[in-house]
């Protein structure tokens, strides 16, 4: 089965908005052709409000291009004068106001200017798609669905899919591949209700923990400390997070399920708190205008006291019994603590799941197809490690179902709306062997046979799912080499942040090795985020405090030797990177045949930090590329790296990693990590197919000598000048510039790749026995932080 293709060159977003900005950004991230409109400017050019929005995208953190300079790809357009860029575009995505009546006037305005094939889809979080539709000529309706992102659009995975009743099957389908592969996304379908699934559950869970935070008489802070990374949510928590969107923003979302659900059981809480709209009316709308619930005043961060109606000191702190509960690793132990406590925090934690649970499981039929969407659509869009079925689930179904009940019948709960029949049908849960359940259906529901999902042999688990993990040909402590009943080996570290030590340096070469005569070629992959957080720091410090001087030579030497068998071996070996690349990581990515990384992916080569260079044969491997592309003069293109080495710069993108030196022009960039494995392997294949042979040994490198270290090293004495660098900064410096340039020589000496290792190999064991390098090592390890000395 294949789906029809959608083929997508160009695209328009109509609206320079905040999200509208953003989804043309990262569009243009995808390599899509996007005109950006908005009302015509009242002053200057007339498509100043879009040329302003695209300017303003540099300022966002964080970064909605992945590289600054794709900005200027961006179209500005206005509605006046630009109508007819619409002509050859192929997607029309709509991201103007919530405003149902100016969204239907737009509509009514693009209608003959829109192609017969363009596919139309409107941002809107909340609105009806089926009446946005109506508004548009009845043979465009086959073509127009909802296509609601999540804000930061480069960043959060989830991407709700609202049809009409008349949007065409075939244009879903091909939607969501676009989505899925070009944009990296995860996609949910959602019914047309008022905030379709995410923002139903996830503003609901908002306004249920502000409840029960003045229920239970809790301080801001005290919640945030409770609802964050300890249970699984992510650092911003609650009451920050509404900083960060907006309290205004909130209010409206709000007020929307206010204004659109008036048959909600739940219905006398969706408005404002009083303590909200007093914010609010003062102009305090959070992160944007510098205060919110939360403030800086001076070097602190104080938040709102209730009780003061003042700011105070923010504390943060759970309670100590509350804190033991959640150290429990049994979710079912840990609920039945929480339940039986009578600390006020544990109440307060019990009532906000207890509520979330029932409104979850009381919507399910009407705003989903399976308990698989909320979930996906509850952890791609908010960021928790799990949706609320699967906490549930997890958690003991019938023992949580039978206290949510006593809590019903107690007048406990937010409402007394009885949770549905099949929540209490003896089932362990609603994530199975069979799929997920559908409580529309009435029946467990597998996961979509679209085609798009076959590029995926690890897609992200639902609570209970596991994929064939392989058959393992050979394994040591360090690494394991495996394959998926195909011809192509994988090696995946074993280690933890899968940093690199000895058993690693070991295992990649005998990995390679049996590779070679086994399969048609090797995939570097981690079936986690990161790829590499480097070598082993804490391995390497032993050894020098030791004394045992000969033997770190040697685990440098091994480092080296492992990176060119990388290079030289004899089948292709493709690195499949995703998340952070640093140090060793970065340099094994750099001696593979080709790298495939994940556009969130974080390169760099970091050693300087922790007062070292790199050693892995980075540095060569980068002199042989500058060599390569001017043999006339290896400076020029040496220039850029090495400021990208000497300041452990690292990039912000797989795309920006390109632009520094540290990805190659060709390798490949992937938005999708769950494509990754796919794409890196189809890579090895065709490599294979065409006759792979490695590459000559490169033993007549043009160096840029002598001159070039000097002219560096002249560059370093301005930031000392400046105190921009210490002493040590400009010794580690000064000893990358040596290396890059090939030592002592006359610029234009030919040198081969054994010379420049050593001279890494030199300076890198040269600085490890220096104090201040010993100390920046400890300080790294013990605080994760680097030092400056």
């Amino acid at each position: 089965m294949t789906a029809t293709p959608l083929r997508i060159r160009k695209a328009a977003v109509l609206g320079a908005g905040v999200m509208g900005a953003q989804i043309a950004a990262h569009l243009t991230n995808a390599n899509v052709e996007t005109v950006l409109f908005d009302l015509p400017a009242k002053e200057g050019p007339k498509s100043g409000i879009a040329i302003k929005a695209i300017a303003n995208l540099a300022k966002l953190s964080p970064a909605p291009l992945a590289e600054k300079a794709l900005a200027a790809a961006i179209v500005p357009a206005n509605y006046e004068d630009d109508l007819a860029l619409l002509a050859d575009v192929d997607l029309v995505i709509e991201a103007i106001a919530e405003r149902m009546d100016w969204k239907l006037d737009l509509y009514t305005k693009i209608a003959p200017h829109v192609s017969k094939t363009a596919v139309l889809a409107s941002n809107t979080s909340g609105l009806s798609i089926n009446g946005l539709a109506e508004a548009l000529p009845e043979e465009m309706r086959h073509r127009f669905t909802g296509v609601h992102f999540f804000n930061p659009p480069r960043y959060m995975q989830l991407v709700e899919l609202i049809p009409t009743k008349l949007t065409d099957k075939t244009v879903l389908e091909g939607l969501e591949a676009f989505l899925t592969t070009t944009l990296g996304k995860g996609v949910v379908y959602a019914k047309d209700t008022p905030n379709f699934i995410g923002n139903r559950i996830g503003v609901f869970s908002m306004l249920s923990t502000m409840h029960h935070t003045e229920k239970f008489g809790l301080g801001f802070d005290t919640v945030d400390a409770l609802t964050g990374p300890a249970i699984g949510r992510p650092k911003s928590a609650t009451f920050r997070t509404a900083d960060v969107v907006g309290l205004d923003t909130l209010a409206h979302v709000v007020k929307t399920m206010s204004d659109t659900l008036p048959d909600d059981p739940w219905h006398t809480y969706f408005q404002a708190p009083a303590w909200l709209k007093a914010l609010i009316d003062k102009g305090a709308l959070g992160q944007k205008t510098g205060a919110g619930v939360y403030r800086k005043a001076g070097k602190d961060i104080v938040v709102l006291d209730l009780q003061k109606q003042d700011y105070r000191v923010s504390e943060q702190k759970a309670s100590d019994e509350v804190s033991a509960i959640l150290a429990i690793k049994d979710p079912a132990e840990k609920f039945a603590k929480l339940r039986a406590s009578a600390d006020p925090q544990a109440q307060f934690l019990w009532a906000m799941f207890r509520d979330l649970f029932h409104y979850s499981a009381y919507h399910l039929a009407d705003i989903a197809d399976t308990a698989r969407d909320v979930d996906f659509a509850i952890r791609w869009g908010y960021g928790w490690k799990s949706g609320p079925f699967e906490i549930w689930q997890s958690a003991g179904w019938q023992q949580i179902a039978g206290w949510i009940a006593e809590d019903i019948a107690a007048g406990k709960t937010m409402s007394s709306a009885p949770l549905p029949a099949w929540v209490t049908d003896g089932r362990k849960g609603v994530h199975g062997k069979a799929g997920s359940y559908s409580a529309a259906a009435g029946a467990e529901k597998p996961r979509s046979g679209h085609p798009v999902y076959q590029r995926q042999a690890f897609p992200d688990p639902i609570l209970g799912e596991t994929f064939d993990q392989g058959s393992t040909v050979w394994e040591n402590d360090g690494v394991r080499l495996w394959h998926a009943g195909d011809d192509i080996g994988v090696i995946s570290f074993k280690t933890k942040m899968h940093t690199v030590n000895d058993q690693v340096l070991d295992g990649i070469q005998h990995a390679i090795g049996l590779a070679e005569k086994q399969f048609r070629g090797v995939v570097l992959w981690q079936p986690s985020e990161p790829f590499s957080a480097g070598a082993d720091l804490k391995g390497a410090l032993g050894l020098l405090q030791a004394g045992k001087l000969a033997q770190f030579e040697a685990m440098v030497a091994n480092f080296q030797a492992t990176s060119m068998r990388i290079k030289y071996s004899l089948v292709p070996v493709v690195a499949a990177v995703r998340g952070l690349a640093l140090g060793g990581g970065c340099e094994f990515q750099m001696h593979s045949a080709r790298t495939v990384a994940a556009l969130e992916s974080y390169i760099g080569l970091v050693e300087a930090g922790v007062g070292l260079l790199p050693a892995g044969g980075g540095l060569k491997e980068l002199a042989v590329r500058a060599a390569q592309a001017n043999p006339e003069d290896p400076f020029e293109s040496l220039k850029k790296v090495f400021e990208t080495v000497a300041m452990a710069k690292v990039s912000t993108s797989a795309l920006e990693a390109k632009s520094l030196g540290l990805l190659r022009k060709d390798d490949i960039v992937v938005f999708n990590s769950y494509e990754l494995l796919h794409v890196a392997k189809a890579q090895v294949r065709a490599m294979a197919e065409s006759g792979y042979r490695p590459p000559m040994p490169a033993r007549a490198i043009p160096a840029a000598g002598d001159t070039s270290t000097a002219t560096f090293k002249a560059s370093l004495a301005n930031l000392a000048e400046g105190y921009f660098a210490s002493a040590h900064d400009i010794e580690i410096a000064g000893r990358i510039a040596d290396t890059l340039s090939g030592g002592k020589i006359e610029r234009g000496s030919l040198v081969d790749e054994a010379w420049l290792l050593a001279l890494e190999r030199r300076h890198f064991v040269e600085l490890a026995q220096t104090e201040k390098t010993q100390a920046r090592i400890a300080h790294t390890m013990t605080t994760g932080k680097p030092l400056r000395n």
